[in-house]
């Protein structure tokens, strides 16, 4: 590395000021193809990085080993504490684990017993990422895990039974009972999300001054971030659920597919739901800054308590990690 600039690895590569600089970040560490490296190459991906900084990579070094440990790093490591995720919740095998589940939501829309297991099932891996990729500055005890959980997936099975008895009484159109599914997923996210983080939004979040250093707490940026967070979740998971039953419903109408129905219908539908799926999962993580802030003001006026806590007030804005 003699010779070359030195870049700061614990910042993204591109501008997260600007859209398509987080989207080209969130695709790096998003991307599926990485959610299988072994743990022995995120640990040593880990090492380089730590390395680096403190100036002591090994010899022979180059950028792009760099890049691509900070990739790893960032595609398998906890912001907030440096830990090594789990597997199911990091957000690079979002796309892997939402191909199959919403897949299957959309397959067996019909089927009573496939309808509550599948929404379970969904609801059991959204209540996996969202506790991987929350605030981890916010502890969350046992009973409130279990409160989080069971309430979502009821939420999620009363919608999606609900939606799924009205549409049928009513004898909608085959596209609009595979969209069934959307409904639940979009409500559950709404429960899911907020319930998973509701330490947050009862203690308040950790916010920081333009440096990273803690200033306080504040529960409006934890309102501003799970917020967020749910319409991220929903953008991400909309178009996939919309479109896989539109293009089913045309390509039904094509011969050469209703021929071979059996054979066709289901690996059809979980490609066409990860194209998608895996395409708006770096779009949705990308459409709000990961650091992201509120006015001084706003605590001020709003929640004159903690702002008088505060160690700075002498700040335009505050900052935070809204979470995934």
């Amino acid at each position: 590395m003699a010779g070359e600039k030195r870049v700061d690895l614990s910042v993204p590569r591109w501008d997260q000021n600007t859209f398509y600089g987080r989207l080209m970040h969130f695709a790096s560490i998003t991307d599926p193809t990485i959610s299988f490296c072994s743990n022995k190459d995120l640990l040593a991906a880990k090492f380089l990085v730590d390395s680096y900084k403190k100036r002591e990579e090994p010899a022979g070094t180059r950028m792009e080993d760099l890049y691509r440990a900070q990739r790893l790093v960032g595609s398998a490591f906890h912001p907030d504490t440096g830990d090594l995720q789990n597997l199911g919740g990091r957000m690079c095998f979002n796309a892997w684990g939402g191909t199959i589940l919403c897949g299957a939501m959309m397959i067996w829309y019909k089927s009573t017993p496939a309808v509550l297991f599948w929404q379970w099932a969904n609801q059991s891996f959204n209540a996996l990422v969202n506790y991987t990729n929350r605030n981890a500055n916010s502890e969350l005890k046992t009973s409130d895990l279990v409160t989080a959980y069971s309430t979502a997936v009821g939420g999620a099975l009363s919608v999606a039974m609900g939606l799924k008895t009205a549409f049928a009484k009513a004898q909608v159109s085959n596209t609009l009972q595979r969209m069934v599914p959307l409904g639940a997923v979009a409500v559950a996210n709404a429960i899911n999300i907020p319930m998973m983080r509701q330490n947050e939004l009862k203690n308040g979040v950790v916010i920081t001054d333009e440096n990273g250093n803690a200033i306080g707490t504040s529960r409006l940026a934890a309102f501003k971030g799970v917020s967020l967070v749910v319409l991220s979740r929903n953008v991400i998971v909309a178009p996939s659920m919309i479109l896989t039953p539109i293009i089913v419903e045309r390509l039904l109408r094509r011969e050469w597919f209703v021929r071979n129905l059996k054979t066709l219908n289901i690996p059809v539908q979980l490609l066409l739901t990860f194209v998608i799926y895996g395409s708006m999962v770096p779009v949705g993580c990308a459409l709000f800054p990961q650091k992201s802030s509120i006015d001084m003001e706003t605590i001020r006026k709003y929640e004159p308590e903690a702002y008088e806590k505060l160690l700075r007030t002498d700040l335009k804005k505050a900052y935070f990690n809204k979470g995934l």
